[in-house]
């Protein structure tokens, strides 16, 4: 089966593990971009997107680390 272009905001939720109003506070804040289809204003997040968002956040978090270690090895100099 083919993998979907596009994903509903509670596709994204599972993929994330996250609450739907965590998914929609995320696309609101454009931190994950999405597109409104419809009059209704349901969301979509394209699977490619998704992806990127996700080795954005590992990128993210991996220099978080690297900061916080740098700075208690600062702190106990």
């Amino acid at each position: 089966m083919d993998e979907k272009r596009f994903l509903t905001l509670a596709d994204v939720g599972e993929v994330l593990n996250i609450s739907s109003s965590q998914t929609y506070a995320l696309v609101r804040s454009g931190e994950l971009p999405a597109i409104q289809i419809g009059g209704r204003g349901q969301w979509r997040v394209e699977s490619r997107v998704l992806e990127e968002f996700i080795a954005d956040a590992y990128r993210r978090s991996a220099s978080a680390i690297r900061e916080d270690a740098s700075q208690v090895h600062a702190a106990k100099q």
